[in-house]
């Protein structure tokens, strides 16, 4: 039935990493909740907060992820992955296209990747140095750094990674008028077009890179066309614009948490702690993801929802729920309680979470063994932030050192 009492969740920017004053408020009542939201089909949906509710309704499979051409009520003005994404897939099929790239980033594949990871870092860091302080860390680390890793896993040739990056980030925005939808939407056209030209060209000269297990896959028949360009576009876009935003956020706050830093400064080792942490405290998106949609009548945490109803779940809300993680505004490196959801759950949960946690913990551990001076040279409030993406980030980051 409709509820006339549901709020509406507008999302908007917010101050540096403040966290969602609605998300905090829905984490204050019930983990369920009614809510619209001000694009797609009229009506109401659910909001998932709670860390329990949200580890079931991401992994019961009576809820599916298969929204392509369904009237939702939605957070942006468009679907953000390709129609034929990872994303809007459910298992079997959703199994069997994240095959064909699991071995990559399992850790077996990180441990063999991780020298090649810390090369790219190095040679970033002297380019930095050799500029001299101050310096624009995003401009000069944590937006080449991912956007190189990941380019080089896909095989895409150096001179074409820019181009990745102004895809990237015209495809992860909230469109806020029917101009940025066109922009997206374009930049998604040409982002499909060079991986399917670049997939072909693999096909008859193969390399050590993932588009040429992606093209060999498509010989086999193990996964079709479209479904090889939208994961390579899920790869190259998330790979540099999500990891290139967190690395900035866990730099951020080391630059304004004074006890923070000099706990990392003496301990290194603790580095890989703090990156949990970090991951679980920074409110690293606006809003919430792609919906999923009852398949069936399912109760959740007391509340019935129904079939073909839609519900979104916050990874961010999850991660700050005090029943679960005391005192969860406090950044506690120590912190004992279940794993963070940073990473989503279930089986859409990310692709490659271990290559995201060891370019942050290489990350942070050289920048705190390099550079024992480290600081800021700004006012943390005059550091800008990026205005209408998913994903929250600075836009840059000057240091000295």
């Amino acid at each position: 039935m409709p509820d006339a009492n549901a709020p509406l969740y507008e999302v908007s920017d917010l101050p540096a990493l403040d966290f969602d004053p609605f998300l905090r408020e829905a984490l204050q009542g019930e983990p369920v909740m009614r809510i619209r939201l001000p694009h797609g089909a009229p009506g109401e949906c659910w909001l998932v907060t709670g860390h329990d509710a949200v580890r079931f309704v991401t992994s019961d499979p009576r809820f599916s992820r298969d929204i392509v051409g369904r009237p939702l009520p939605t957070m942006n003005r468009y679907l953000v992955p390709l129609d034929r994404a990872v994303s809007f897939v459910d298992p079997p099929d959703h199994t069997r296209v994240r095959s064909v790239v699991s071995s990559t980033f399992n850790r077996l594949g990180m441990a063999a990747l991780r020298p090649r990871v810390q090369a790219v870092l190095d040679e970033l860091l002297d380019a930095m140095v050799a500029v001299g302080p101050p310096a624009d860390l995003v401009r000069h680390v944590t937006s080449p750094f991912p956007m190189h890793v990941i380019g080089g896993l896909l095989g895409v040739p150096t001179a074409d990674r820019p181009r990745l990056c102004s895809w990237a980030a015209d495809i992860l925005t909230r469109a806020k008028d029917e101009a940025g939808v066109e922009r997206a939407r374009q930049a998604k056209e040409e982002a499909r077009a060079f991986f399917r030209e670049l997939a072909r060209e693999r096909g008859l000269r193969p390399r050590d890179d993932l588009i040429s297990d992606l093209a060999a896959a498509v010989a086999s028949g193990r996964i079709e066309e479209e479904e090889l360009l939208a994961l390579a576009v899920l790869m190259g876009i998330n790979g540099w614009h999500a990891v290139r935003n967190h690395t900035s956020n866990m730099v951020h706050v080391l630059l304004t948490d004074d006890t923070l830093l000099n706990r990392l400064r003496s301990d290194p080792r603790a580095v890989p702690a703090a990156v949990e942490e970090l991951l679980r405290w920074i409110p690293h998106k606006h809003g919430v993801g792609q919906a999923r949609i009852a398949t069936e009548d399912v109760e959740v945490a007391g509340v019935l929802i129904r079939r073909g109803e839609a519900a979104y779940v916050s990874y961010v809300a999850a991660n700050w729920d005090e029943r679960h993680y005391p005192e969860p505004s406090r950044i506690d490196i120590d912190r004992q309680g279940p794993p963070h959801l940073a990473f989503g759950h279930g089986p859409h949960h990310c692709l490659a979470p271990l290559l995201a946690r060891m370019e942050a913990e290489l990350l942070l551990t050289t920048l705190l063994t390099r550079f024992p001076g480290l600081r800021s040279a700004v006012d943390p409030d005059d550091v800008a932030w990026q205005k209408d993406v998913l994903i929250r980030g600075p836009v840059a980051l000057p240091i000295t050192w």
